[in-house]
C-alpha cells in the first residue's frame, strides 16, 4: 500500500541538533500533571448524576489526568516519538521518586506536639499495590498513546490531526485503565468487582471524551509549537522500543 504523500509545506527535521525554546516547558507541564494527579486525585471516587441513569461513580483524577495524554500527543506530534519517550521515562522516574519520598516522610516519627500524623498518613500514605498499578498503567498507556499517534501520522501523511489524537487516546487510555483498576482495586476492601468494572469503563469513556472536547485546544498548541520551533517530525525509521535512549 502506498503511503500518503506528505503536504509540501511540512518539513521533517532532525531532532539531534538545535535548541527548542518550549520543549522543556512542555516536559515540565507533563511531569507536573502526572505527579499532581497521583497525589490529589488518584484515591477518591466521586459521582455525577446522569439523566436516566442516576448517580454514577468516577475516579476524581479524571478531571486533570487526561491532560497528560493531550501533552503526550503534542510531544509526539511536534517533537517525535523519540523525545516523547524520554519525557515518559522522566515522568515514570518522578512518580517512583514521589512514592519513595511519600513513604519516607510518612514513616518518620512525628514530633510529640504535632497532632496531624494520622491525617497526613491518610493523604500521603502510599499503598504499594496502588503505586505499582499506577506506575505500570501510566508507563504502558503513555507509550501506547505515543506509538499509535506516531504510526497514524505516517499513515495519514500528517493530515487529519484529530484522527490520531483521538485514536491514540482511545488505545492509550484503554490500556491505562485496563491495567490500573484491576491491579489496584480488584478484590480490595471497599471495592466490589462490579464497582471496579464500572469505574474502569467510566474512566475510559470520560478520558476519551476529554480528548475530543479539547481537540480545538490541541490544534492551537500543536500549530503554535510547530511554527515557533520550526519542526514537524515524522517518525520514519524510528526505533519504537520503549527502552531505547537515542533521539
Amino acid at each position: 500500500m502506498n503511503m500518503p504523500s506528505r503536504p509540501a509545506h511540512v518539513a521533517a527535521r532532525s531532532l539531534t541538533g538545535g535548541h527548542f525554546r518550549y520543549f522543556d516547558f512542555v516536559m515540565a507541564a507533563f511531569v507536573a500533571i502526572i505527579l499532581l494527579s497521583n497525589v490529589i486525585g488518584a484515591g477518591k471516587v466521586a459521582q455525577i448524576w446522569l439523566p436516566g441513569v442516576g448517580y454514577w461513580p468516577f475516579g476524581a483524577g479524571i478531571l486533570f489526568f487526561p491532560i497528560s495524554y493531550i501533552i503526550g500527543d503534542v510531544l509526539t506530534e511536534v517533537y517525535g516519538y523519540a523525545r516523547a519517550r524520554r519525557v515518559i521515562w522522566a515522568g515514570t522516574a518522578a512518580v517512583l521518586f514521589m512514592a519513595f519520598m511519600s513513604w519516607v516522610v510518612v514513616a518518620l516519627p512525628p514530633a510529640p506536639d504535632w497532632k496531624n500524623q494520622d491525617a497526613y498518613a491518610v493523604i500521603f500514605g502510599q499503598v504499594p499495590r496502588i503505586v505499582l498499578a499506577s506506575v505500570c498503567a501510566f508507563w504502558a498507556g503513555e507509550f501506547v498513546n505515543s506509538y499509535v499517534l506516531a504510526r497514524m501520522k505516517l499513515w495519514t501523511g500528517g493530515r487529519m490531526l484529530w484522527t490520531r489524537t483521538v485514536g491514540s487516546t482511545v488505545a492509550g487510555q484503554a490500556v491505562d485503565s485496563l491495567i490500573f483498576y484491576p491491579l489496584a482495586f480488584w478484590g480490595a476492601e471497599g471495592w466490589t468487582n462490579a464497582l471496579v468494572v464500572k469505574v474502569l469503563f467510566t474512566q475510559w469513556v470520560l478520558k476519551v471524551s476529554w480528548e475530543v472536547l479539547l481537540t480545538p485546544l490541541t490544534y492551537l498548541v500543536v500549530g503554535f509549537l510547530k511554527r515557533a520551533e520550526g519542526v514537524d517530525v515524522f517518525d520514519e525509521g524510528t526505533d519504537f522500543t520503549p527502552f531505547a535512549t537515542r533521539v
